[in-house]
């Protein structure tokens, strides 16, 4: 595994196989004022013991857990805190097939897109996105409900003239 920088992705693990780049483990895409739009864990990311992948100030966390057969997690209670949230955090698991995402800024300006694989995990933090389902998809979204119909979003029409900066396998 080794650190990468990108222009439009902040750091990037990436997977070397006999000195050739194979694939991207996590990366957190950022807009061109440096906000964090997503963070993506790929289905091959591996650390040891326990990880927090996002800051405290998301509203949802993400973390990944290495622990061995046999360590008891103890059992325990979530306590009913108050958080005060603003905006929506969607987390994407891809279960089944590949999808492209486009990334916007929260001026619709195009960032770059991603293409997330089977076992693939994206928190999608802020701005914009959209998607192109290059096989047939199998997802699950988690995100704060309920869900807002008509107030949650603001959909829009992308420039065509954007020129798409793709990372991962295009095929």
């Amino acid at each position: 595994m080794l650190g990468f920088q990108f222009s439009r992705l902040d750091y990037c693990n990436l997977e070397i196989v006999r000195g050739k780049v194979v694939g991207e483990l996590i990366c957190n895409v950022l807009s061109a004022d440096g906000d964090s739009l997503a963070l993506i864990v790929k289905a091959n990311y591996k650390s040891v013991g326990i990880e927090f992948l996002t800051p405290d100030s998301y509203g949802q966390q993400v973390a990944y857990m290495n622990r061995p057969k046999g360590e008891v997690i103890q059992a325990h209670i979530h306590e009913p805190i108050t958080r005060t949230l603003t905006g929506t955090q969607e987390v994407l698991l891809i279960r089944k097939g590949r999808i492209r995402v486009d990334f916007y800024e929260s001026n619709r300006a195009y960032v770059t897109s991603m293409i997330l694989e089977a076992g693939d995990l994206m928190l999608l933090s802020t701005g914009g996105h959209g998607f192109e389902v290059l096989e047939d998809i199998d997802m699950i979204e988690i995100k704060q409900g309920p869900y807002a119909e008509g107030r949650d979003k603001s959909r829009f029409v992308p420039d065509p003239h954007d020129k798409r900066f793709i990372f991962g396998p295009e095929d």
